[in-house]
């Protein structure tokens, strides 16, 4: 069976983990998280090296890494397939939706979505501010941005899942992927609404899950994809639309970090990591348990490690 092995950070497995969200399984002893595509079977160990192993392992580490990095077992490589949702090149140049979110990977703080319309004689001003992917940038340099796209009355929609409303959808069965495409969907409905009668060439969202699982969270809910829209990993990277919704959606983020932080008389870390774990134990001391409702992600698995503490 062909395989490929990635070594992945954890930061970038964490965020693995919440990208396959509606495909994970019971996962082996020593792993991080185990899904099952209909491409292959991804493995995450944490000793950093994720497995993915099945009849077409090569399109789903395509997406997560440097192919020379990638370790190969009787496989031959293959250009990476696209699906019916890619858009084109084309699409980067012209006047486009772009859509992002934030904090989907983090126990303290809520999920931010942010689409942005730019133009296409917008887009030498938004390379003059410094747009580019989020990930590139510093908290404070986000906020710069962010307040400038504002200043320069760029159309935007953003739309904020606090924790409580989170949890009560967690516990009715809602996966995070379903959020996140409720939550891109309003945000892009409120924006073209927004900008009507003005018609984007088209919508490109940040993909998150496959497009078919996406279209399916839309009928459960009783709505449908408008017209145009593409999926496409580290879009960031390759829209500016994008890239602004990256940079509004996370600006949001931090400003209501910061007003947990404030209320709650902590600094509450951003992540999931053992840091995390201790601050929400150090929560729970203060102010009880269900404080967490409503400034954690309760089902991360940091609330159970944070009892260890207690």
């Amino acid at each position: 069976m062909p395989q490929l092995v990635l070594k992945m950070d954890n930061k970038t497995m964490e965020k693995m983990k919440v990208y396959y969200q509606d495909y994970l399984k019971s996962a082996p002893t020593g792993s991080v998280f185990a899904a099952k595509t209909p491409n292959c079977t991804i493995t995450a160990y944490r000793s950093g090296k994720v497995l993915f192993q099945g009849k077409a392992p090569d399109k789903e580490a395509g997406q997560w890494g440097d192919k020379r990095q990638i370790s190969q077992s009787n496989l031959k490589r293959k250009d990476q397939k696209k699906h019916a949702y890619s858009p084109s090149s084309e699409l980067f140049t012209s006047s486009h939706i772009g859509s992002d979110e934030a904090g989907t990977g983090d126990y303290f703080g809520p999920i931010t979505v942010a689409a942005v319309y730019v133009t296409a004689e917008q887009m030498p001003l938004l390379k003059e501010l410094g747009v580019r992917d989020s990930k590139n940038l510093t908290d404070e340099k986000i906020e710069s941005i962010a307040k400038a796209l504002v200043a320069q009355s760029i159309p935007y929609s953003l739309v904020v899942l606090r924790n409580e409303k989170y949890n009560q959808l967690q516990k009715k069965g809602w996966t995070q992927g379903k959020m996140k495409t409720m939550l891109h969907h309003h945000a892009i409905e409120k924006l073209s609404s927004k900008i009507a009668p003005e018609r984007p060439a088209g919508i490109l969202i940040d993909q998150f899950s496959e497009p078919g699982v996406y279209i399916n969270h839309l009928k459960t809910e009783r709505s449908s994809l408008q017209e145009n829209v593409y999926f496409m990993t580290k879009a960031e990277s390759y829209s500016l639309a994008v890239a602004a919704g990256s940079i509004i959606a996370r600006a949001s983020f931090v400003k209501e970090m910061n007003k947990l932080s404030e209320k709650m008389g902590i600094n509450l870390p951003k992540g999931a990591s053992g840091k995390v774990d201790q601050t929400a134990a150090r929560i729970m001391k203060l102010h009880g348990k269900q404080a967490l409702n409503k400034i954690a992600k309760l089902h991360f698995a940091n609330t159970e490690k944070a009892g260890t503490y207690l």
